[in-house]
């Protein structure tokens, strides 16, 4: 435990020391920036009077020197200047020393992901997208650079015609493409990779025991406890609603939903969102058990639950229809997670389609996994994550995941008293949407208090209805200011 608070606080004063500098960088960088940018290009813009014709010189384009001229003007020393002043070793002593902190950074999330093995599935892929991306000059989330010439053809291709009302402005064509990682990040900006991730969770996910246990949606929806007040918080910290809910999410403990509630609501925030949302998922074992010892009484953590009773597979199938239909026809935000969450459940649960299952529970999953991690990471740019509000969302990050697993306890105390000592309070801990990591962890307090004491299979109960609270949640967010 200590060692992993040291890694945050040096993490966190690194960030704190360059954060001044950052905001005088920005400062005065920002009209130069602006400037540079008018005079290279124009970009298509929604409303065609803003558009700015750029007529380039189709001739002085295409132009090539001679080569006299070439060998003449080569010189060594200019040669290898060129070639230093160049390389990203250069640019890290110049003017990109911000990416330097920001590589450091990555260095600590792989070592926490490949050494700790704090949720290296998604951790590894986001610390190496943040890498990537910080590497000066490397350009692999640069957008792609459009230009408007006056030829309906140039280069062989034909332009695309731009109008002003009924007025020929000039034709459109790709001056420059975009990086890698910005076409794959297209898949999370329109809302794509989230669902296609719950589909995956949705086919290795039993909802057996809160069919079976249907209280259990109290707990899960009393662990959303965390996200409400994160709200209000960030609020009151001067964040905008949308950018609150956002932070919010994350005590949900569920990545996939923060990612798809950051993109639609506030997507300058996505990459210290979906870092803290799955940092603190990866640390559910060291978070949750103090919180859950200080808030249940001894005799109440070592309570045996009774048997859960037999679901019938007619049950399980009905199950992911009628949530589906209900929670889409009361908050239809929330329809594309919960949807795809419930429409793998059904490719398991059915018996007729185990080959969509098992696409859906691995090829599919990782997939979509990697893509997602990768290009989460490479938002996390120097200029945009060395913020104030960086360490804002961090800090109520936390406070949103301590908040929902105590709000879940603290229901589940409640229960424990209105059922005579029948439902042991620790199972509430779970109704946080980490699966199955947090119903491990109330299983394993359990245990510590009574070694004959299994909670597992009541903890997924919360821990499945979790899921779904998440997801209403992110739908209550994106009805509200989406």
């Amino acid at each position: 435990m200590k060692k992993i608070l040291s890694v945050f606080a040096l993490v966190l004063c690194c960030m704190l020391v360059v954060l001044p500098a950052c905001a005088e960088d920005n400062a005065a960088a920002e009209p130069a920036a602006e400037a540079a940018e008018t005079r290279a290009y124009a970009t298509l813009v929604s409303d065609a009077n803003e558009l700015i014709p750029v007529y380039v010189d189709e001739e002085a384009e295409g132009a090539i020197g001679s080569l006299e001229q070439a060998i003449s003007d080569f010189t060594i020393g200019d040669t290898v200047g060129g070639i230093v002043k160049g390389s990203g070793f250069y640019s890290l002593f110049t003017g990109y020393w911000k990416n330097g902190v920001m590589i450091l950074i990555s260095f600590v999330l792989l070592y926490l992901a490949i050494v700790k093995q704090f949720e290296p599935l998604l951790l590894m892929p986001i610390a190496f997208g943040m890498l990537l991306t910080n590497l000066p000059l490397a350009g692999i989330m640069d957008e792609p650079i459009y230009e408007i010439i006056s030829n309906p053809t140039y280069h062989g291709k034909a332009g695309v015609p731009i109008y002003n009302g009924e007025v020929l402005v000039g034709y459109q064509y790709v001056k420059q493409n975009g990086g890698l990682l910005y076409y794959l990040y297209q898949g999370v900006k329109l809302g794509i990779f989230p669902p296609l991730i719950f589909m995956g969770v949705g086919a290795m996910t039993d909802f057996a025991p809160l069919i079976a246990n249907p209280i259990s949606l109290l707990l899960g929806a009393a662990a959303q406890l965390g996200i409400f007040a994160a709200f209000l918080v960030a609020l009151l910290l001067g964040f905008s609603p949308a950018e609150a809910g956002a932070i919010g999410i994350i005590g949900g403990a569920d990545g996939p939903t923060a990612i798809y509630v950051t993109t639609k609501l506030a997507p300058g925030l996505l990459g210290p969102i979906a870092i803290a949302a799955y940092s603190y998922m990866a640390l559910v074992p060291v978070i949750q058990p103090p919180i859950m010892k200080a808030l249940t009484k001894p005799e109440d953590r070592k309570i045996v639950m009774g048997q859960l009773r037999p679901v019938t597979k007619t049950e399980k199938i009905i199950f992911p229809i009628a949530v589906t239909t209900i929670v889409s026809l009361m908050l239809p935000s929330a329809a594309p997670l919960i949807g795809s969450l419930m429409l793998g459940n059904l490719f398991k649960e059915s018996g007729v389609a185990d080959r969509l299952a098992k696409t859906a529970q691995n090829e599919l999953m990782n997939i979509v996994t990697i893509f997602l991690g990768f290009t989460v990471g490479a938002t996390a740019k120097a200029d945009t994550f060395l913020q104030v509000e960086t360490i804002k969302i961090i800090v109520l990050g936390v406070a949103a995941f301590g908040g929902g697993t105590a709000g879940g306890v603290l229901l589940g105390n409640l229960l424990c008293k209105l059922t005579g000592g029948k439902i042991n309070p620790l199972i509430g801990s779970a109704g946080v949407s980490a699966v199955p990591m947090a119903a491990r962890v109330s299983q394993k307090v359990g245990q510590q208090e009574n070694p004959a004491n299994f909670l597992l299979m009541h903890a997924m109960g919360p821990n499945v209805a979790g899921v779904i609270g998440s997801a209403v949640a992110a739908g209550v967010f994106i009805s509200m200011f989406g």
